[in-house]
């Protein structure tokens, strides 16, 4: 195998998955939160709810369809540029693919239609039912995919017959032993990214005082769900580092820039690793840290770095800043709320400019939290596919490095393209705003009658 091949297909599927998973992160949020408020409007037949339904299902559109078609281009490249992969662990993979789009897949197309133009042809109960059923899709979508994910990381259940690995209890495939944690962290990653997306926009109407009612209902939600989320979310990350360690500890090497084995490894706060070097240039650390962090023992024991050839080892500087990324916006989101409860408990939760302007800001630190971890989850993998099975350079397809090379720059040209109009489109509709209320309008009439724009 052309090593320059491997590497750009290993460029190119993580360029692919980085920029598909942020739509599907935000709609899954997102999904809840409609349905939470269209349930909240059958409930209270407060119109409030109603226009936040409407206005929030259209920004739910948007990523929903980029999603769908960023997502597809991955089947492709598995067979093209992985196909040894694929043809050695179809049985396993394949199935779980199959699984995900005759569930969910079927079940958010099949009511989608209903969710986003259905509002005058069908009753609010039925509406309401749609957009539950489209919220349930997504969740489904995500148990799927995450269970295929950790099996590729905690691989079980299998049976290697003939260099292919097939299923012999699908109860151990589904749930492997790093699932439930990494699915649960996942979809708790997915719920406050929306959190803080929500939060963005509702402060931004606040600032311009724009439909305040709607937005104070909107942000007081959304710092409500980031106030419970954010601190489990730092219990779950918790539970997934102790299966990490337990099931990949190089990868928590990699992590915590731990270079030689010890007891009572620090916890390095920052530092620059150097892989020539086998050593972390200008450290910052914490005594015994690591070690308490990930074997929750002030002696606990972790596996150094140069314990294996420097080919067996995760790609260091990626998983080592990806996992310092993930949690240093985990520390601002929880800053965040905890600001936002002092401000709720003053009365000042909605007129505080600055702390406004903060949610308007960390409006897409979720999105990019979201593709640290998975840097992290997938760059410590390496370098294998599947972990202790198989590697990536066994599972490449023999593609020529000129193909990859000139598919790489067309998928990042068109995906780039996609991800401006996404964006474009998205701040075409906030800046449009919901429907205004008669109220509004009046109020909006007569400021321009007294001559401001």
């Amino acid at each position: 195998m052309d090593p320059l091949s491997i590497l750009l297909s290993r460029i190119q599927m993580g360029f692919t998955l980085g920029m598909h998973i942020i739509f599907p992160v935000l709609n899954i949020g997102l999904a809840l939160f409609i349905c939470i408020m269209e349930g909240m409007w059958l409930k209270t037949k407060n119109p409030e709810y109603l226009r936040i339904a409407k206005f929030w299902t259209k920004l739910f559109a948007i990523p929903f369809g980029v999603g769908v078609v960023s997502g597809i281009v991955m089947s492709y490249e598995l067979g093209t540029n992985f196909g040894n992969f694929t043809n050695a662990i179809g049985e396993v993979l394949g199935s779980l693919f199959v699984y995900e789009v005759l569930t969910a897949f079927f079940l958010e197309a099949g009511f989608l239609g209903i969710m986003l133009f259905g509002w005058q042809r069908v009753g609010p109960r039925m509406h309401f039912f749609a957009t539950l059923m489209v919220m349930i899709g997504t969740f489904v979508s995500a148990f799927w995919i995450m269970s295929a994910n950790s099996w590729m990381q905690t691989p079980s259940g299998y049976t290697l017959i003939d260099g292919k690995y097939m299923v012999n209890s699908w109860l151990q495939v589904l749930f492997n032993p790093s699932f439930l944690h990494r699915f649960t962290h996942m979809v708790l990653a997915t719920y406050i990214t929306a959190s803080f997306f929500i939060a963005a926009v509702s402060s931004w109407y606040l600032l311009k005082q724009r439909h305040i009612n709607m937005s104070r209902i909107a942000l007081s939600f959304a710092m409500w769900m980031a106030l419970i989320l954010v601190p489990l979310q730092f219990m779950v990350g918790d539970a997934v580092g102790l299966i990490v360690h337990q099931y990949q500890p190089l990868k928590t090497a990699a992590i915590e820039g731990v270079w030689n084995t010890q007891k009572g490894a620090p916890l390095v706060l920052f530092a620059i690793p150097d892989s020539a070097q086998e050593k972390n240039l200008f450290a910052i650390q914490i005594p015994y840290g690591a070690s308490l962090i990930n074997t929750h023992q002030l002696e606990g024991e972790l596996i150094g770095l140069k314990s294996v050839p420097p080919e067996d080892r995760p790609v260091v500087g990626a998983t080592f800043f990806g996992f310092r990324i993930m949690v240093g916006i985990g520390v601002l989101f929880l800053a965040s709320v905890l600001i936002g409860l002092w401000l709720r408990i003053r009365g000042k939760l909605y007129t505080t400019r600055w702390f406004l302007w903060s949610c308007v800001g960390l409006g897409p630190f979720g999105m990019i939290a979201t593709i640290a971890g998975w840097m992290t989850a997938e760059s410590g993998r390496q370098p294998w596919a599947v972990y202790g099975l198989m590697r990536t350079a066994a599972g490449a397809s023999p593609v020529p490095a000129s193909h990859v090379a000139l598919t790489l720059s067309a998928i990042i040209i068109v995906y780039v393209a996609v991800l401006l109009s996404c964006l474009y489109y998205l701040f075409k509709f906030i800046r449009r705003g919901p429907e205004m209320t008669e109220q509004e309008r009046e109020i909006a009439g007569a400021f321009t009658y007294m001559g401001n724009p």
